[in-house]
């Protein structure tokens, strides 16, 4: 029985380390490929650089393009973020905690959101966006990323607020915390792995978002990363291995914060099924 047992361990760590290399195995190509030149990488695509020429990534770091396009996209990342968790925190309280008519109608058509993808709204987003003045402006791309990113938020955090217990709530109004203070002092600092989970889906979607800010931005001032590789790709569309280096730089941010944010986002997305 426990040589059947080390067996199974085993093949499920050949298993994951199998699956590990396999998704590794682009993002080492593209690292190692950006050390080289195009020519070399022509002849040699596979092989170890005869030369390793840091210079593709040094003269990348040394644009402030690159740099402009990172605090764009981490400014309008944190903007989004707020503007959704914020609004979809007391949205999912009230729809979570209080009992009104109509309040299973509001949720449901706040689900059927997760349907509809953001191509279906391209026309009159942008000239809703036009109307109002907000084209070429980082306020064209956080409100209508956060307006999408709503459902997602909503859906969660309703969950999460439903499995507090209601007499935490009744102690709370008897010792004269009003509604709003619950929710403020008491429900939210209890919610933290649910509100750092959808923080960390808000900022993911918003980093990887291309359409969006190449439909508003008309200027590079305010580029983002996506765009900002296309853009990139275009311009030097004949030197893979300096794209390939730009790309690597551009995934760097991304990464790091992944690495850093992955256990509070799959700890919130199993807390609330484990309180009770």
């Amino acid at each position: 029985m426990n040589a059947r047992r080390t067996v199974r361990g085993l093949s499920l760590h050949a298993v994951v380390w199998l699956i590990g290399a396999f998704a590794a195995a682009p993002l080492v190509y593209a690292v190692v490929s950006g050390f080289k030149s195009t020519a070399e990488l022509t002849a040699n695509p596979f092989g170890l650089p005869e030369r390793w020429k840091a210079g593709n990534y040094t003269g990348i770091l040394g644009d402030g393009m690159f740099w402009r396009q990172l605090a764009n996209s981490a400014g309008i990342a944190i903007g989004t973020t707020c503007c959704t968790v914020a609004a979809s925190a007391m949205a999912a309280y009230v729809l979570a905690r209080y009992a009104f008519r109509g309040r299973e109608l509001f949720y449901t058509l706040f689900t059927i959101g997760l349907m509809f993808p953001f191509s279906v709204a391209v026309l009159p987003l942008f000239l809703l966006l036009r109307t109002l003045g907000l084209l070429d402006n980082p306020l064209g791309v956080i409100l209508p990323q956060a307006a999408f990113g709503l459902p997602t938020t909503i859906v969660i955090l309703r969950g999460f607020f439903r499995t507090i217990p209601a007499e935490v709530e009744e102690a709370a109004v008897m010792d004269g915390c009003g509604k709003f203070r619950f929710f403020w002092r008491i429900l939210l600092p209890m919610a933290r792995p649910a509100l750092g989970t959808v923080s960390v889906l808000a900022v993911v979607a918003s980093w990887n978002n291309f359409f969006l800010p190449l439909l508003v931005f008309d200027g590079p001032d305010w580029q983002t990363v996506p765009v900002g590789v296309q853009q990139f790709q275009g311009q030097y569309a004949t030197d893979y291995a300096l794209v390939l280096a730009y790309i690597v730089l551009a995934m760097v941010p991304a990464l790091a914060f992944y690495a850093v944010a992955e256990r509070q986002l799959t700890g919130g997305l199993t807390a609330g099924a484990t309180k009770g």
